[in-house]
């Protein structure tokens, strides 16, 4: 009895695998974990080269979940080893971390080659994009600090001249031209204007004497008694609305050619005077800085500063000294222009009104044949039938 009980404990003690070995399950697990990590090996060595790691991982079974058991069907926890703790162990051994081992074996067999990346190309449409975004807003920044930069030179010279501080580029002569030129802009804006009046007025004069004959030759139909009397007046102010419209017409070829010479010719004129005294004000803004930096010191910034400021008032002395030589000329061609037109003008405004009113029709006509002034016919203001429709 007791040799029975002492036989089982001892059988009890040495614990023996599946194989009938009489090993111990630490044993067994790690010499099972070396040879499924050599089968491993082998596997990963054997796959085609241009297989793709995540195909194998997908049809293949997943290592990571698998667990080898050793010891009999009844053995204990303990013994159960996950194979992704013995991969680990035999990566770090050999210097390669778990996730990557077999991507680089794959990786480094010969004719293996990367898939090509889309990042660049795909990257490459917006990069230039951003670089010509950044130009534009480069440009535009540069071209608000050189308007600031003028701008702020412009009003100093400004406010040192209007409180006598600063100097300032005076041409006498041209100045006095300038200023002729803006006086006599001025009354012949009060010709043109009063011209305008005075057509409205006799326009009005004239329509009121057309209406007035067709009165009178109504009249003249429904009164035997004084049909004569009628006809006569209604004759009289016919003759008078002819004429009248004659006039008119010379008038309003007056007023077109006065408007032209004071709201294109002069006002061109004058346009080009405000550029030239705009250039003036900057080229004493330049000259100013630059004798500003002259009597300053003469350290290498300072040479640096001068020198440009030395480029920038030479650009604005060529710009000045343009201008005023465009003036000139055009004040020059202006004042020829100016008597040729106003003496035909004139001429044909006095003929035509002591024609009118003399009563002499044919020489009204005449002078109108003498200056090309052609008359519209009664109603070609008004739309034609078609465009009404």
């Amino acid at each position: 009895m007791t040799d029975s009980i002492l036989s089982k404990a001892a059988t009890m003690e040495i614990p023996i695998n599946s194989n009938g070995d009489s090993r111990t399950a630490e044993e067994d697990s790690l010499e099972q974990g070396a040879q499924i990590g050599g089968s491993l090996d082998e596997i990963v060595g054997t796959l085609p080269v241009a297989m793709d790691l995540q195909q194998v991982m997908v049809s293949g079974p997943n290592l990571n979940e698998t667990s080898i058991v050793s010891g009999g069907y009844g053995g204990a926890a303990e013994g159960i080893i996950p194979t992704s703790s013995i991969k680990d162990i035999r990566s770090k051994s050999r210097g390669i971390t778990p996730s990557h081992s077999a991507a680089s074996r794959i990786a480094n067999q010969p004719g293996h080659y990367p898939a090509p990346s889309m990042h660049h190309s795909n990257s490459n449409p917006s990069m230039m994009s951003e670089e010509a975004t950044r130009g534009v807003a480069v440009e535009k920044f540069d071209s608000m600090k050189k308007w600031s930069i003028n701008t702020y030179k412009c009003t100093k010279q400004m406010f040192s001249e209007r409180f006598g501080r600063g100097t300032k580029t005076v041409d006498l002569e041209l100045e006095a031209q300038i200023d002729v030129l803006r006086e006599t802009k001025m009354k012949y804006e009060r010709i043109l204007r009063l011209a305008r009046e005075l057509t409205n007025h006799f326009y009005n004069m004239v329509q009121t004497q057309q209406a007035l004959g067709d009165t009178f030759a109504d009249l003249s139909q429904k009164s035997p008694e004084l049909q004569d009397e009628f006809g006569y007046n209604a004759e009289t102010q016919r003759l008078l609305c002819k004429n009248g419209e004659t006039l008119l017409g010379a008038i309003n070829f007056f007023v077109s050619s006065i408007n032209t010479l004071v709201n294109k010719t002069m006002e061109d004129t004058l346009m080009t005077i405000k550029m030239y005294e705009i250039a003036r004000l900057e080229f004493d803004a330049y000259r100013a800085d630059l004798e500003e930096l002259s009597v300053g010191p003469r350290d290498a910034a300072a040479m640096v500063r001068m020198e440009i400021a030395q480029q920038q008032y030479q650009i604005q002395k060529d710009k000045y000294e343009r201008l005023h030589s465009d003036v000139s000329i055009k004040l020059k061609f202006l004042e020829e222009n100016k008597v040729k037109v106003m003496h035909k003008q004139l001429l044909l405004f006095h003929n035509a009104v002591s024609a009118y009113f003399a009563g002499n029709q044919q020489q009204l006509e005449q002078t109108l044949r003498q200056f090309n002034v052609k008359l519209k016919p009664p109603g070609s203001d008004k739309p034609s039938w078609l465009e009404e429709q």
